[in-house]
């Protein structure tokens, strides 16, 4: 509707359009620019397009806004002038990618001295990023030819939105060959070697970040790329660039230099990390990231790198041991001196990743530096690193289930008999992995007992000792550790087996413990209640279950009445109670007993005065004398107008549902006179028994025949009649005026109807004595 008959309010900047003299940054004061630009409004786009107009709009994102104003409103213009030039419409990209001084004013921006503007060089590089993602061709030949422009981006790398237009500038640009063209071009502005030479101790460590950065994404660009495109024919020559020699010694060289610099180190074992990711299945666990059909070569490492990184395993030793200095580090729990630092975490990491490789030279030459001991020491002295102890798990865990390589030919087997693995022997006889597990077990355990605090690395512990058993029962490497377990000394061997059946198995079974019960959750209609077990009677919580559902939704949270609709509400309550079952079991003696017990207490015999033979449920006629009563408004004591409110319900419930069961029944009500009502009785009214109602402000309705008195158990209207007249004389201080048809007549007769005027606000109908009820013993609400 709203669109169709073109209800909404014209936006104000179709006002401001239609003066000649309105500026650019009227226009950028209102609130709804941006929707409306984005919208394709063709009077704001018509003016946007101006040359003058365009040229602010850049002027507003290269240009440092006066340092006078207000911080909250200095970049206001330059924000919506960003926004507006990347709001993707056409023609704005068009006039931009095709005017030549347009694309230089935004250029200029990239001539600035350092550091750049972080906010500006985001709006810069966004607008950049869309033109060339939308005009890539235009774009890449201009600035291919800005000689300086590779000098500018890896002058202003340390700018976190520069290094960002660069990666751009690699995943913008979807067509294969234009793709292909920027790569070429970037490697022959040799971007790589710039951006490895970034990684230095003499360089800032926001340069060492988006330069470790920058390299690490266009490894895994140019990879996806592989993997996306397997029929292409020339390699991505970025990454063949870095995966060379001679530029990872080069890497590795300005890391090693005589100063230890934590933030150079630790970027190029990121870039390290990056080329080693080897997209293969390990150990199990590990989920298998090489996608089906690839070869084993495009998803292996490069050769030259594991040669590169295996010349300076050693320094890579030496930082374990003496890492780049760092001050006392003070914790909650002690004071760590020297504490682990990042440089030594990536080089456990840079480790795992090497066993990750499974090469046997690399192998070898951690077990002759002893680096796996090394980092199984830092394992149990930082004992709240979990950090470090994800690590060292992960290294053993390679260990133990990687298949072993032949060192004569490269292969890969599984492990057999005639089999060795060096590294694995190394792991279980020099670094005494069993023993020490045992030995940190012990010790806290005793901790514990003594009050202490369990140690931070027992759940990798635990994993660990796991893994080992795991490989004793299956891997490839289940006969060697069997035999290397074997070998062990007697005592260590049994306190072993001792531990694998006691202490993991206990701590195992604990730690599989569900912290919620996952059995079925039955409905109470699918399963008995067995009540022999609880100590309640069966009677007893049956009683207590439905009087607690059915009080349930008056005692807490929302009742759905306020929510259902008005036809609805009356089934709500019932509905729900329903909806419960019970299953019982009949057959027991004791349960027919509890029910004929309350059969007797809830019903009562009627007394009625010795005649046995008449039938008290037989269905008699009621006959009423005529008597009118009167209520008063105001003055009128509550035990004189009112009566039980209990038996008032339930006998005006029986009433309406005996009346409501014969069809034949018909009520005529008179909507023209609100003031008063008729009742037109077609047939007379049968009842099984006299019932009180409430007689505020209605009549009496009697029969011509009286009902005979010599009768036991009936009722006696000569007293309900006093009554009627005590009450009565209380009506005489009534402020209102009220007139009650005195004359008897048949209410049985047809179209009699008995007028009643009452004052507005009271309701009549049609109600018997209380009397009947008390004068016939046994016949209560119940």
């Amino acid at each position: 509707m709203f669109w169709k008959f073109d209800l909404h309010s014209s936006s104000h900047i179709d006002t401001l359009l239609e003066r000649e003299d309105v500026t650019l940054k009227e226009l950028m004061d209102e609130e709804d620019v941006l929707q409306e630009c984005k919208a394709q409004n063709r009077k704001l786009i018509e003016f946007l397009l101006k040359a003058e107009c365009l040229e602010d709009l850049v002027s507003f994102i290269i240009e440092e806004p006066p340092q006078d104003m207000d911080e909250k409103i200095r970049y206001k213009y330059p924000n919506i002038s960003c926004e507006l030039l990347t709001s993707d419409v056409s023609q704005m990209n068009d006039r931009l990618g095709e005017d030549e001084s347009l694309l230089l004013k935004l250029y200029s921006f990239l001539l600035n001295e350092s550091p750049l503007n972080p906010l500006l060089a985001s709006f810069f590089s966004k607008v950049l990023s869309i033109l060339i993602s939308r005009k890539p061709e235009q774009i890449v030949d201009f600035l291919k030819k800005k000689r300086d422009f590779v000098d500018l981006i890896i002058k202003h790398i340390g700018t976190s939105a520069i290094m960002d237009l660069l990666l751009r500038l690699l995943t913008c640009i979807e067509p294969p060959q234009p793709r292909q063209d920027v790569l070429n071009w970037l490697n022959e502005e040799r971007i790589i070697q710039r951006l490895v030479e970034i990684v230095h101790p003499s360089q800032e460590e926001d340069r060492h970040s988006n330069a470790s950065q920058s390299l690490c994404e266009i490894v895994r660009l140019s990879r996806d790329q592989m993997l996306q495109v397997q029929n292409s024919t020339e390699p991505d020559p970025l990454l063949a660039t870095l995966e060379k020699q001679e530029i990872i010694e080069q890497l590795l060289s300005n890391i090693f230099h005589k100063e230890k610099n934590e933030s150079a180190i630790v970027s190029a074992i990121q870039i390290l990390l990056t080329l080693l990711e080897t997209r293969r299945p390990t150990f199990e666990g590990h989920i298998e990231i090489c996608p089906p059909g690839m070869g084993h070569s495009a998803c292996s490492v490069n050769k030259s790198v594991l040669e590169a990184i295996r010349g300076r395993l050693g320094s890579f030793h030496e930082l374990l041991l003496e890492p780049p200095k760092k001050s006392v580090m003070k914790t909650t729990w002690g004071i760590l001196d020297p504490p682990v630092g990042n440089t030594r975490l990536n080089v456990i990491r840079l480790i795992s990743s090497l066993l990750q490789t499974n090469t046997s030279s690399i192998n070898g030459d951690l077990m002759e530096l002893n680096s796996i001991g090394v980092i199984l020491d830092m394992f149990f002295k930082y004992t709240w690193n979990n950090f470090l102890h994800t690590q060292v798990e992960i290294c053993i865990a390679l260990i133990l289930a990687s298949p072993f390589e032949n060192a004569e030919n490269g292969t890969i087997t599984d492990q057999d008999s005639a089999g060795d693995n060096l590294l694995l022997k190394h792991l279980f006889q020099k670094c005494q992995l069993i023993e020490r597990i045992l030995e940190a077990w012990d010790t806290n355990e005793k901790k514990q007992a003594e009050g202490g605090r369990r140690h931070g690395y027992m759940g990798h512990l635990t994993r660990i000792a796991n893994c080992i058993v795991h490989s004793t029962d299956k891997g490839p490497n289940s006969l060697l550790v069997q035999q290397l377990i074997k070998d062990l000394p007697d005592e260590v061997r049994e306190r072993w087996e001792t531990f694998c059946t006691s202490s993991l198995g206990e701590t195992n079974k604990r730690n599989t413990v569900d912290l919620v019960t996952t059995c079925h959750i039955h409905s109470s209609s699918d399963d008995e209640i067995d009540f022999k077990d609880t100590g309640f009677s069966q009677d007893s919580s049956l009683q207590q279950m439905q009087q607690m559902t059915s009080n349930f939704i008056d005692q807490f949270g929302f009742n759905d009445e306020k929510f259902a609709d008005q036809d609805d509400i009356g089934n709500v309550s019932f509905d729900r109670v329903s909806d419960i079952n019970f299953t019982l079991n009949t057959n027991e003696s004791g349960n027919i007993a509890l029910f004929e017990a309350c059969c007797k207490e809830r019903i009562q015999q009627f007394d009625d005065g010795g005649s046995d033979e008449e039938d008290i449920w037989e269905e008699k006629h009621i006959a009423f004398t005529p008597e009118s009563q009167r209520r008063s408004s105001s003055g009128s004591t509550d035990s004189e107008e009112s009566t039980d409110s209990e038996e008032e319900d339930g006998t005006k419930q029986d009433l309406f549902e005996s009346s409501s069961a014969n069809t034949e029944d018909k009520m005529e009500v008179d909507l023209n006179e609100p003031p008063t009502w008729s009742a037109n009785f077609d047939v007379p009214m049968e009842t099984t028994h006299g019932a009180p109602l409430d007689s505020v402000g209605s009549d009496v309705w009697s029969t011509e025949e009286p009902m005979p008195t010599k009768e036991t158990g009936w009722a006696s209207f000569s007293e309900f009649t006093s009554s009627l007249s005590t009450k009565e004389s209380l009506r005489s201080n009534s402020p209102v005026e009220m007139e009650t048809s005195t004359e008897p007549m048949d209410p049985l007769t047809p179209g009699a109807a008995a007028l009643v005027t009452q004052p507005e606000g009271e309701c009549s109908e049609p109600v018997c004595s209380q009397q009947i009820e008390e004068t016939r013993p046994g016949l209560g609400s119940d």
